[in-house]
């Protein structure tokens, strides 16, 4: 109850009204009609929709070879792997996107992080535009992307491929028929959970290094119960990213133990010069 509360709150506020930063109970659907009719609010989201997706596909991109090296030669020093990947985050995200935005930045690459973070004067090519905030999304979700894919990954049945090899499969066809389908659901669940939601409802990236250029989402929904005072319409759009970011189950988890006995049954027919019987 104490956590259905604050949303069932912020769903009803999405029916008031505000004026003077003050809340009225007059129910109506003016904020809905105001975030769906104003152009600037669609423009806002197709933004974030958009950066999402692109952030997502990256961080899938890289995260599945590294998380893949880890998972099947990390060996003893796997624990290890994953806690250094895990390691920015005992700083708080603040702190993370400033330390990106000195990365990011090409006036002055030598001096102190935080000399280099006051933003006076001239700023770098990517400073302050929507390639630096995917570049700052990026950095700061690829380690839970990491993640996922490794938890899916750990408990992996390697051999499995040694068996495909053996009855002729290339490496790449090996993953799409046997690594993937066995480990899709961890990789949607990185994408879509870990990955895509956060970055859909971010602002705190692009406020920092995007600038005006990048404002997303998130960050006019985060001026309506800041500098606006206009609660309502920021409940409304709240109510919005919700039904936005709502995706389907991932369905079944794969049969390990099902796929490991028709490929243990391809190896006998193939040790025995027999031709493998289809399931």
């Amino acid at each position: 109850m104490a956590l259905l509360l604050p949303l069932l709150s912020i769903v009803v506020f999405s029916f008031w009204r505000t004026e003077s930063y003050e809340l009225y109970a007059d129910w109506n659907l003016d904020n809905y009609r105001s975030l769906l009719g104003e152009p600037a609010y669609r423009i806002f989201f197709l933004r974030s929709l958009l950066t999402a997706a692109l952030v997502s596909l990256v961080c899938l991109v890289f995260a599945w070879p590294v998380a893949y090296f880890i998972a099947k030669h990390g060996g003893r020093y796997r624990l290890l792997l994953v806690l250094l990947l895990a390691a920015p985050f005992f700083t708080g995200v603040i702190l993370r996107v400033t330390g990106a935005a000195g990365s990011v930045r090409a006036d002055r690459p030598g001096e102190h992080g935080a000399r280099r973070l006051r933003y006076r004067g001239r700023s770098g090519v990517l400073m302050y535009t929507p390639f630096a905030a995917g570049l700052g999304l990026v950095y700061l979700f690829i380690p839970f992307m990491v993640t996922a894919i490794y938890l899916s990954l750990v408990n992996f049945n390697f051999e499995l491929l040694e068996v495909a090899k053996i009855n002729g499969a290339r490496p790449w066809r090996a993953f799409v028929e046997i690594t993937w389908p066995l480990n899709w659901i961890g990789t949607a669940i990185g994408t879509a959970c870990w990955c895509f939601i956060p970055c859909l409802a971010s602002a705190v990236t692009q406020r920092f290094l995007g600038g005006p250029q990048a404002t997303s989402f998130g960050m006019s929904l985060g001026q309506q119960f800041g500098e606006t005072g206009t609660w309502a319409l920021g409940s409304a759009m709240g109510v919005f990213l919700f039904l936005a970011s709502l995706r389907r189950h991932p369905g079944r988890a794969p049969d390990h133990r099902s796929e490991a006995q028709r490929l243990h049954r391809r190896r006998s027919a193939h040790e025995r010069g027999a031709p493998a019987r289809r399931p």
